[in-house]
């Protein structure tokens, strides 16, 4: 019998590059192909003869760790589609216009040229199914995919491939105060005649993946997000109150939303500083929006009419926004503070200890984000982390080992070390065939 195994590109025992290769025979399909924003940024580790044979390429969501690396798949002669949704396709180009900065910041030229970024080509899961449907996509191939609650557009995807039974979480949280997200529960399952203990009642038996592939990027952090929040409105608060001010740099998609919605109902009051390509969006989407919960398309709505709002596009209406600061929450649009715009506002902000900077996610290593929170200056004012959930922590983490139970499960999107804790942890509660692997590892099954 023939088997098929798992090579990790990128995306396991580490942060970023996301890409996940896998081979039955002389078949061969791709996970994502994302970046890892460390110094001049870490491509996946491609194998330009199997890129050539790939059958197709699935991409979970738009972000940099996820996507970047895709048009490097069309120079190494990759000709077929990447399914994903719409929304997400129409994420793409503004990341990719922000990859192509921060390579030119950084002084190095880009792997891929414009040829390769016009060459790719989408096809849309939800132009041929419905969320929690099957369908086949080709000979040998049926995919079922779902909301994964991470960012608009994004989902999680489980695959019957050759006989195998496939699941990948994609970034996933089930704790999003916006966006829909769909259970992978019961997705691989049997129809049988009687499993009501002889009452004749039909039903579905549930049957294991052979592999689940599970976002475990917040490791052993046991909050949830309401505990974050908690914590977050209360640092906010403390700054407000002095009439200080907080810089909140964001990503362009995703939490970013969800935190100025929050903010602006947390704090009805105080003025909002927002770049206009947060909004953007949101302005995007209609309120009866598949992506979103059913009652935030009204309340987003509300948002874009929220008396406290000061959107800012251009240079002139930032450093007039700048000159009236005072007990305001400024949302900047890049969450890593990579750009030349996001540290002129630390800039405006950092003179004054009154002030706060309060980042919400990861910060890479030797990028200005990291250093700005490891190498606090007495004299500026304070940085902080306070994570807003969109990633899966250790309960998260054991809730979808039992949910989609499977025989070999890979936790991925976390450092190896922090990798390895979990898995200990979850062995010693009778989880099994858990696996904590790197770059370039390889498994059967």
């Amino acid at each position: 019998m023939t088997t098929t195994t798992l090579s990790i590109w990128g995306g396991a025992g580490e942060h970023g590059r996301s890409c996940y290769l896998l081979q039955h025979g002389t078949s061969a399909i791709l996970l994502d192909c994302g970046v890892k924003k460390e110094g001049p940024g870490e491509y996946p580790l491609l194998d330009r003869e199997i890129v050539r044979k790939l059958q197709t390429v699935f991409l979970s969501h738009a972000h940099e760790d996820h996507s970047i690396a895709l048009p490097l798949l069309y120079k190494y002669g990759y000709t077929g589609e990447i399914w994903t949704t719409r929304e997400t396709a129409g994420q793409l180009p503004g990341y990719f216009a922000a990859w192509s900065r921060y390579a030119e910041a950084k002084g190095v030229a880009l792997p891929y040229g414009e040829d390769d970024l016009a060459a790719m080509r989408f096809m849309y899961l939800e132009d041929h199914a419905e969320p929690l449907t099957w369908v086949t996509l080709a000979p040998g191939l049926r995919v079922l995919w779902g909301r994964s609650g991470h960012l608009a557009g994004a989902v999680w995807l489980a695959l019957e491939w050759n006989g195998k039974k496939l699941f990948f979480s994609g970034d996933y949280t089930e704790e999003s105060l916006l966006l829909a997200v769909d259970r992978p529960e019961g997705i691989f399952g049997q129809e049988v005649a009687d499993c009501s203990g002889g009452t004749g009642e039909p039903g579905r038996v549930a049957v294991p993946a052979d592999l689940a592939l599970v976002d475990a990027a917040y490791g052993t952090d046991p909050d949830g997000q309401a505990a974050k929040l908690g914590q977050l409105e209360a640092a906010l608060r403390l700054t407000l109150a002095g009439s200080g001010s907080v810089l909140l740099p964001v990503p362009l998609h995703g939490r970013g939303q969800e935190l100025l919605l929050w903010a602006s109902e947390r704090f009805p009051s105080t003025r909002l500083v927002v770049e206009e390509a947060l909004l953007a969006p949101i302005r995007s989407w209609s309120v009866g929006s598949a992506w979103l919960r059913p009652d935030a398309g009204e309340r987003l709505q509300a948002l874009l009419r929220h008396p406290n709002l000061d959107v800012v596009s251009t240079w002139t209406e930032r450093e007039k926004a700048m000159q009236k600061l005072h007990g305001a929450l400024v949302f900047t649009n890049d969450g890593m503070m990579a750009s030349a715009k996001a540290q002129w506002y630390y800039s405006q902000l950092a003179a004054s200890p009154g002030n706060q900077v309060i980042f919400t996610g990861h910060l890479p290593k030797g990028g200005f984000a990291r250093r700005l929170f490891q190498e606090q200056s007495s004299t500026a004012c304070p940085v902080s982390l306070i994570r807003y959930k969109v990633h899966q922590g250790l309960p998260d983490i054991r809730s979808m080992l039992t949910t989609v139970p499977s025989s070999h499960t890979v936790l991925v999107h976390a450092a190896k070390q922090g990798t390895d804790h979990v898995v200990n942890l979850l062995h010693g509660e009778g989880f099994t065939e858990l696996y904590s692997l790197l770059p370039g590892s390889r498994i059967s099954f």
